[in-house]
C-alpha cells in the first residue's frame, strides 16, 4: 500500500499523543510516528525539524484543543450557582486527546508549556470564579477537580465534586 503524501498537522498530533499516552514521551520518535502516521520519516523531519520541536508543537495543539473543549463548555453551561459544577462536567465529558496527567507531566519539563498550561488553567478559573463568584473558591475546585481527574486516571474513586461545590458555596 503507497504511503499518504499528506497528512494534517492535527492527525500527526494526534498520533504522537496517544504514543505519549501508551509509552510515555521516549516512545515518540521519527519512526515510530512515520509507523502510526504512514508519512515517511524524512517527510516528518522536513515538517518539523527536530523531534523535540515535534513533540513540543503536538503537546501545544493538545492545550488549544482542551482550550477549545473549555469555550464549548463554558458556553454550553449557564453562569449560575449550579454552574461551576455543571462546567466541569462539561469538560470532563469532553477528554482531551491525552490523559491530563500525561499532558501535564509532559508540559511540565518545558518552561513554554509550562506558560501554556498556567494559561489555560487561568481560562477555566476564571470561568469558574464567574459562576461561584469567588476566585478564591474558583481556585480551590480547580485544585480539587484536577485532583480528582488525576485519581481517576490511575483507577482511584475520587470524591463527590458536588459535596466541595456546597462546603465552599
Amino acid at each position: 500500500m503507497a504511503r499518504p503524501r499528506t497528512l494534517p498537522d492535527s492527525q500527526v498530533f494526534a498520533a504522537i499523543l496517544q504514543l505519549i499516552a501508551a509509552n510515555g514521551e521516549k516512545a515518540v520518535a521519527f519512526s515510530a510516528v512515520s509507523q502510526a502516521t504512514g508519512l515517511a520519516g524524512a517527510s516528518l523531519v522536513q515538517r518539523y525539524g527536530a523531534l523535540s520541536a515535534m513533540v513540543e508543537a503536538a503537546l501545544f495543539w493538545a492545550w488549544d484543543e482542551l482550550d477549545a473543549m473549555a469555550d464549548a463548555a463554558g458556553a454550553e453551561v449557564a453562569a449560575s450557582d449550579k454552574g461551576a459544577q455543571a462546567l466541569l462536567k462539561a469538560l470532563g465529558e469532553r477528554r482531551g486527546p491525552l490523559p491530563m496527567a500525561a499532558l501535564m507531566a509532559a508540559s511540565l519539563r518545558h518552561a513554554r508549556l509550562r506558560a501554556r498550561a498556567a494559561a489555560w488553567r487561568a481560562r477555566v478559573e476564571a470561568m469558574l470564579a464567574e459562576r461561584l463568584h469567588s476566585p478564591e473558591a474558583a481556585s480551590m475546585l480547580f485544585a480539587a477537580w484536577q485532583g480528582q481527574i488525576l485519581w481517576e486516571e490511575v483507577g482511584a474513586r475520587g470524591f463527590r465534586l458536588k459535596d466541595l461545590v456546597k462546603r465552599l458555596g
